[in-house]
């Protein structure tokens, strides 16, 4: 039987998953097809259900079911617990078990293409949402010497902060407070969605902050280079774009779902094709 896989969203015709995993499956040899599958709210646990039903072997969660998807689960992987939220679900004969590959995908990239080692550094988080929970999750493991999360209501950034701080040295600030403190970071990571398509002008901090040396990181890969990064890059910063987490969460999800080692390469050449530019 082929292999069946997908992507739940609300939206979801914005998703690049499916050509990715399409040209992933074309490159292992292996016969199936992964699909966009607009869910809506009210049709999360159905969906799940159809799931088993319809015996896919598993599909990734995005935006806005990360976290309401895990009451229809079996199970939780330790990733899922720690983050609070699911991204990758894998179905065993109708047990169906929560993953987050986020974090994980995310660090990957970020040594691989611009930080050896995490350890020891001051890392600034701009936004306390969903996509930060897994981030700043996967960072502690790194054992940097601090980590600040930086929202525009200071409050969930430090309730945030406070789920995390038995794991390391974690705070919490609101965003007109990130002046004070941005001198002493070494890294600062955008995990919201300001300046992703369509509104690619936008920045979610005064680039003016941003000091020569520091590493800028947007997990945004679309643009691939955001206005944020270009506008690091004038002042002399090392900048990382979300591309690389994209391709490494995708990684993660099809290996769980395979066994098989990801093709990365072709990954991340579909999306830089599937884009129209160059991830330099």
């Amino acid at each position: 039987m082929d292999l069946l896989l997908g992507v739940m969203g609300d939206p979801i015709v914005q998703s690049k998953s499916p050509v990715m995993h399409g040209a992933a499956l074309r490159a292992l040899g292996i016969q199936g097809a992964y699909v966009p599958l607009h869910i809506r709210g009210g049709q999360l646990g159905e969906a799940m259900q159809a799931v088993r039903t319809l015996g896919f072997r598993g599909v990734n969660v995005t935006i806005p079911h990360k976290v309401a998807v895990m009451e229809y689960l079996d199970k939780l992987d330790e990733s899922a617990v720690a983050v609070g939220a699911v991204n990758t679900v894998v179905n065993d004969n109708g047990v169906l078990t929560g993953y987050n590959t986020d974090g994980i995908g995310y660090v990957r990239s970020l040594k691989a293409e611009a930080v050896g080692d995490l350890s020891g550094t001051r890392i600034l988080v701009l936004g306390a949402g969903g996509a930060a929970r897994g981030i700043v999750s996967a960072l502690l493991l790194e054992k940097p010497e601090a980590v600040v999360i930086a929202n525009r209501t200071a409050d969930k950034a430090g309730e945030l902060a406070g789920l995390y701080s038995s794991k390391g040295n974690v705070t919490g600030t609101g965003m007109a407070d990130i002046s004070g403190i941005i001198r002493s970071m070494d890294i600062v990571i955008n995990t919201t969605s300001v300046g992703m398509f369509p509104y690619p002008d936008e920045m979610p901090m005064d680039p003016d902050l941003l000091h020569e040396g520091m590493v800028v990181s947007d997990l945004i890969y679309n643009p691939l280079e955001t206005r944020l990064l270009t506008e690091g890059r004038k002042r002399g910063c090392i900048i990382h774009g979300g591309l690389g987490m994209f391709v490494y969460q995708g990684a993660y999800a099809l290996e769980y779902w395979t066994g098989q080692t990801a093709p990365t390469e072709v990954m991340r050449q579909t999306i830089i094709d599937c884009l129209g530019g160059s991830a330099g």
